[in-house]
Order: C-alpha cells, then structure tokens, then sequence
C-alpha cells in the first residue's frame, strides 16, 4: 500500500513539472526571429561577411577587400555606443564621427563608408538590407575601398546592433 501511495505521490509530482507553452495571441505587434550570436563566432561571421562582400564586388567587376583590424575595432566601439545611446546613427555619444573613431584606432588608410543597423536579423540578411539602401550599396561598392571591418553588439533581449567600415 505504502509502495503504491509513494509511485502515485512520484507520478503526481512528475507531471505537476511539465507545463504547456501558450503563445500569446497574435495581435498584430512585432514579434522579431532572434539570431543569438554565440562567443566564438566573431571571425566566422567577419569571414562570412568578407566572403559575401568580395562576391558581391567580383560579380560587379571590383577587386576584393581584406579584413581590418583597427576597422573592426571602430566598428565594435560604435556597436557598443550606439547601444549604450539605444538609437543608430553615425556619431558617437562623445561627439565622434566614423572618421574620428577609426582614425583613433591608427588605420593608415581612408575611411570610406560606414554602414550601421538595429535590428534581430543575422549578419546576411543584414547586408541583403544594406544593399538595398542606395548609400550603404554605394559603400559595399567603392571602387577605391580595399579593406572592410565588422563588428556588432548583442544585448541580452537579442537585439544585435551591426556596424560595417570600408576603407582604402
């Protein structure tokens, strides 16, 4: 008696751990596709991106672009800041501007475009965006850039803030 009290007390106790997931109902609002950027992804996603780019700029008759460190670095300060602002835009809470943060990182060459975005979607569909956007194309496409940095910042609610640097 005592045995089956126990295995009906066990049985109880078990199912009373499993719980249904209800979604809310759908009423129309945003409901983003969170893409969680892992800690040792960073050089999988900057070479997924350069990949990308250089096929991108091939197609289009241009020469390939190499990665940055001092852009990448630029382009992680901004994605930080621009977090730390909770709004994209191009100046840093200190008053920087694209060339100010990536002279501040001792790139030798030119800062030719900045390309910025807030959003939950991966870094592809983030360029697919940007090369849509006449101005971040035209970016992607100078003919004159030679070298690319990418860098971003996730916050804990998956919200990924992307900055991408060309330079010459």
């Amino acid at each position: 008696m005592i045995k089956a009290l126990f295995v009906t007390f066990m049985a109880i106790f078990v199912l009373s751990a499993c719980s249904t997931t209800v979604n809310p109902p759908d009423t129309g609002g945003f409901h983003p596709k969170i893409f969680r950027i892992s800690a040792g992804a960073t050089n999988k996603i900057q070479f997924r991106q350069l990949d990308t780019v250089n096929a991108i700029r091939t197609a289009s008759g241009l020469s390939p672009l190499e990665l940055s460190a001092q852009l990448n670095a630029a382009a992680k300060t901004h994605s930080i800041d621009m977090a730390k602002q909770q709004r994209p835009w191009h100046f840093g809470s200190d008053g920087s501007s694209p060339l100010d943060r990536v002279a501040r990182t001792g790139y030798p060459g030119i800062m030719l475009g900045e390309n910025i975005s807030e959003t939950y979607e991966n870094d592809t569909e983030t360029l697919q965006v940007w090369m849509n956007d006449p101005d971040a194309r035209a970016s992607i496409l100078d003919p004159q850039a030679r070298f690319l940095g990418l860098a971003w910042f996730q916050e804990k609610n998956g919200k990924i803030w992307w900055t991408q640097l060309t330079g010459s």
